[in-house]
């Protein structure tokens, strides 16, 4: 499955006016660093396959290794146009390695690259999951239940306790949505049809979807455990 938006596979040098191929950093033709242009992806930029499952190791070396050919401090005698390049390379580098060296990162770019860009957490965060109305419920009662005990003075020990419970099962619900999402990346990383690619993208969204909520509840759950 390829992206929804079509990307050009060349790039011109503005030097020379050479052809490069779009993830070049350098002119085959007369080797000068090149423009950053608004085509391409992180994934491409650092030479990587768009899959979900990176070796981080090999993400750091080619991080370095690029960091390197990009340093501004090699383009300080360079022409403006060629100074300006390295920082606009070095720049974007550097946002491809924070996306890119995250997972849960990852997966939000895959998603936005492929036109499946989720919700905003805002937006998001107003709604129940349909997969999480049953805990989020009992998660509720249970609250309004403790805050109850605090305004009537109930020890601390207490109340902490019940609290405690409650998250239990939030968090096993986060360790299942985490091996969930582990599979679904394994699936597209493994590739198949374009309709099961789909599929698996739509799945990865909702469990994206799902794990922010889940993070906001057990924050939620935190912050009264330590008022």
């Amino acid at each position: 499955m390829t992206s929804q938006t079509s990307t050009p596979t060349l790039q011109v040098c503005r030097d020379c006016g050479g052809g490069s191929p779009i993830d070049a950093h350098f002119c085959p033709q007369c080797t000068k660093i090149l423009s950053l242009g608004r085509q391409g992806d992180y994934f491409s930029f650092l030479g990587l396959p768009r899959k979900l499952n990176i070796d981080p190791a090999d993400l750091e070396q080619r991080f370095r290794a690029l960091s390197r050919q990009f340093h501004p401090d090699y383009f300080y005698n360079a022409a403006p146009a060629e100074r300006r390049a390295s920082l606009e390379r070095s720049s974007y580098l550097n946002d491809a390695y924070r996306t890119v060296r995250q997972p849960i990162a990852r997966v939000e770019y895959l998603l936005q690259l492929e036109g499946l860009a989720p919700r905003s957490p805002e937006e998001a965060g107003k709604q129940v999951p349909p997969a999480l109305l049953e805990e989020v419920f009992a998660l509720n009662e249970e609250l309004d239940e403790i805050r109850e005990l605090r305004a009537n003075g109930s020890p601390p020990d207490v109340w902490r306790r019940r609290l405690e419970r409650a998250r239990q099962p939030i968090d096993a619900k986060r360790v299942d949505h985490e091996t969930e999402l582990q599979d679904l990346a394994a699936r597209w990383d493994a590739g198949a049809s374009e309709s099961d690619r789909r599929q698996v993208l739509e799945a990865l969204r909702d469990r994206f979807l799902e794990r922010n909520y889940i993070s906001n509840l057990l924050a939620g759950i935190e912050r009264e455990i330590n008022s």
